[in-house]
């Protein structure tokens, strides 16, 4: 530790320094250690985001216990599915966490579920195994951070949704991890002066490269809280306050951000590097950002959580000319190769479209006890024995060999005959002028053979169907337009931040919401 008075953590509630994150971790650890927990047992940690949550992180890593980060707000259902299949030897959670108590108990009646916090700040339906006053004094800790720690041993496990309804758990090796960290701290010269934000949640994958790359740099950590996403006045204000160097998020901040209309040269002064991942950020809204903020370098990042955060990158060069035009994907990031492949598991031609896979050190090793689900996807049968990762997405090559994302595999839809893919209709209509957001989903209805497109959107005001969809046919063919419309105050998000396209389709489905052009 060559800084131990530098800041690790600034979270709304105090500031952490890297030696008292070190002291904190190694209580945790202690306690782990006295409640059973031994290396390769799993620690699930259900805690709001701050420097309290990433201490119990680092602690269960150093007892050698994969950690397993639950969302707090979720319903005491999908944290039994999720404590059901990881059986933690102990949970971690917030003071108000009944749900998590209740979840764990129906999970394992035996589970031993504690908190951090105080005794008196409990409000749970049975008391705790542990609370705050159970950590050791830091005369009686000894440093327990192992002497070494395997690379191929899992570093956590992290559950996302599942196509039958049951979250699946993508396991994270320390290798993947430290491949992708050490990659993001040479590649964007993160530095110990550096302010980088923590926007995603901790059960969000790309909170990893917040956190290590964040301390692999000696930096400074500034976790953004929930209550800042829904208030864009109060998330730009943090930026200055906070003086962010390097900001991370999913698209949907930005574009928040955005929607102020106050964004101008002057704004975000320290702000040198503007890096998103997790969905496409809309052409337009980029053009918006990069008017707004001239002296910001913004870098398109994709990968999918099987492959450790990010596979690629895109430095955008210079101001889009086309607003129609997809921002690329880029190229492969160290350690990581690209690969688009036609049905049959040949090489696709230079702009030929394919399907979507990866290779490289990123990989994880598979799901959490399902080797079945994991043989689907991690494919070692079509070049040459290497291991492969499945996307579920479209691409494209170009012949300047940067990568283009064209669209899910499973949002490539029939319609009247035609074969069309729906990230070509929202990309279109986010640059109709009174559209402000905008999502594109399918739904199947007994009075058309095959999909039905439906347009969700957000306007200033209210819009007219049939006016919009007379504007995208400028765009796009008849085809393609859009046979429902429905006008909302906000596009529904899931907890990661990205548009929640399943509740979309149920409003559609609703014959109640529906609107037809």
């Amino acid at each position: 530790m060559t800084r131990p008075d530098a800041i690790a953590v600034r979270d709304d509630e105090r500031s952490v320094s890297y030696e008292q994150l070190r002291d904190q971790s190694n209580q945790i650890a202690a306690l782990l250690r006295a409640r059973g927990v031994r290396e390769g047992d799993r620690v699930a940690i259900c805690m709001p985001k701050g420097a309290l949550a990433i201490a119990a992180m680092i602690a269960s890593t150093k007892v050698g216990a994969p950690y397993v980060p639950l969302d707090p707000d979720s319903p005491a259902a999908r944290i039994q599915l999720i404590l059901e299949a990881c059986q933690p030897a102990v949970v971690i959670a917030h003071p108000g966490g009944e749900n998590i108590v209740v979840a764990a108990r129906e999970a394992n009646p035996d589970a031993v579920v504690g908190t951090l916090a105080k005794a008196g700040e409990v409000v749970w339906p049975s008391e705790p195994a542990f609370t705050a006053a159970d950590l050791p004094g830091l005369d009686e800790v000894p440093p327990l951070v192992r002497p070494a720690i395997d690379g191929g041993d899992l570093a956590h496990v992290l559950f996302t949704s599942g196509s039958t309804g049951v979250p699946k758990g993508v396991q994270i090796t320390h290798d993947n991890v430290m491949a992708y960290v050490d990659w993001v701290v040479d590649h964007f010269g993160y530095t110990a002066n550096d302010q980088l934000s923590g926007h995603s949640p901790l059960h969000f994958d790309l909170s990893t490269m917040d956190i290590y790359a964040t301390f692999a740099a000696g930096a400074t950590l500034h976790p953004v809280s929930a209550g800042l996403n829904i208030n864009p006045v109060n998330l730009a204000e943090w930026i200055r306050d906070r003086g962010i160097t390097q900001w991370f998020s999913v698209p949907t901040a930005l574009h928040h951000l955005l929607r102020l209309g106050s964004l101008s040269e002057t704004d975000f002064p320290a702000l040198r590097r503007v890096l998103w991942c997790g969905e496409v950020l809309p052409t337009p809204t980029l053009i918006g950002l990069m008017n707004a903020l001239p002296g910001v370098e913004f870098t398109n990042l994709y990968g999918p959580t099987e492959a450790t955060i990010a596979s690629s990158w895109y430095r955008v060069p210079a101001l889009p000319s086309d607003p129609t035009a997809a921002v690329p994907i880029g190229v492969a990031c160290d350690g990581e190769r690209l690969h688009v492949l036609r049905k049959d598991g040949s090489e696709a031609a230079d702009n030929e479209i394919g399907d979507l896979y990866i290779e490289g050190v990123g990989l994880s090793p598979g799901y959490w006890q399902d080797p079945e689900k994991t043989a689907t996807v991690f494919r070692t049968d079509l070049i040459e024995g290497r291991r492969l990762y499945y996307t579920g997405d479209l691409a494209l090559r170009q012949n300047d060999q940067q990568f283009v994302f064209v669209g899910r595999a499973d949002t490539q839809i029939k319609s009247r005959g035609h074969r069309i893919e729906l990230g070509e209709i929202e990309a279109a209509l986010e640059t109709v002028d009174a559209i402000d957001t905008s999502a594109i989903v399918a739904i199947d209805v007994a009075e058309l053979t095959g999909s039905a497109i439906c347009a969700a959107f957000t306007a200033a005001t209210p819009q007219r169907p049939a006016v919009l969809a007379k504007e995208l046919a400028k765009l796009v063919p008849r085809y393609m337009l859009p046979h429902r419309w429905l006008q909302l105050d906000e596009l529904p998000t899931n907890v990661n931040g990205k548009v929640d396209r399943p509740a979309l389709r149920s409003m559609f489905e609703a014959p109640a919401t529906e609107a037809k052009s």
